[in-house]
């Protein structure tokens, strides 16, 4: 089994007042995406969140829609992600995203196991609601794999304190509605969601979707523990940016959040 820091150890290991930063890579896109998840990592990755490539992703745009096309053309499926992921060791935790029809493809047992032995800390699954959570959550929770749970702007006060209840390891902070993508700026729903979320957890809140440069992921973390960036580092790798590239910028969003 490999042997990775749980996002609970990670978490609370980090200096106090310092702010979580948690990039993602789509698996299988390119062949150095392994190297890429190390090359982040050193970095200052305190977490990385893995994608696992869907055919229909709701919450996906453009960018991380192709890169999970590519990875399918290639041949990527999740047990071959789930074991080339175990047969390393890594310096943080590992997050899997993905949709609910590739675990129930595999089965809730299987799924869990084969990200447990992976060491696979968390997994965020997008398109399954918090009515329907319960029968993948409670076998995770038993194989000690965190379900990070999504708020959104438009959740209800109530709805939100129950999405938090469910949460493991982190809230994911929706930053705005919409799919993934890059944005030139972001609006003032980053706050009014992260403002939500807060009395409701003593789970860190971190906001994804949209964040996309160095001085954005600095503006996030004036009002939330973390940043998620996604389509940014996504789109270098797919230019062919490669490691060495995807470490410069994850480099830079460090850089500009512990300014």
């Amino acid at each position: 089994m490999a042997s990775t820091p749980t996002l609970a150890q990670r978490f609370s290991d980090r200096p106090e007042g310092s702010k979580l930063l948690i990039p993602y890579l789509m698996a299988g896109a390119e062949d150095s995406w392994l190297e890429s998840i190390e090359a982040v990592i050193d970095a200052g990755a305190d977490a990385v969140e893995v994608g696992l490539p869907f055919s229909d992703p709701i919450i996906d745009g453009k960018t991380i829609e192709d890169a999970g096309n590519r990875s399918l053309a290639r041949g990527t499926t999740a047990p071959d992600v789930l074991a080339a992921l175990g047969a390393r060791q890594w310096g943080a935790p590992l997050i899997v995203m993905t949709y609910y029809n590739v675990i129930a493809h595999l089965g809730h047992e299987r799924f869990a196991g084969l990200a447990s032995e992976a060491g696979v800390s968390a997994t965020i699954i997008p398109d399954l609601s918090l009515e329907e959570i319960d029968p993948w959550a409670e076998v995770a929770d038993g194989s000690d794999i965190s379900t990070v749970m999504l708020v959104a702007p438009s959740s209800s006060p109530e709805r939100t304190q129950r999405i938090s209840d469910r949460s493991r390891g982190f809230v994911y902070a929706v930053a705005r509605m919409g799919v993934t993508g890059e944005r030139a700026e972001i609006g003032d729903e980053v706050s009014q969601v992260v403002s939500k979320i807060a009395p409701t957890t003593s789970l860190p809140v971190c906001v994804g979707i949209g964040v996309s440069t160095p001085e954005q992921a600095r503006q996030v973390t004036r009002v939330a523990d973390g940043v998620v960036v996604g389509s940014a580092l996504v789109r270098r790798l797919t230019e062919g940016a490669g490691p060495e590239g995807a470490a410069s910028f994850v480099g830079s969003l460090r850089s500009a959040i512990d300014a």
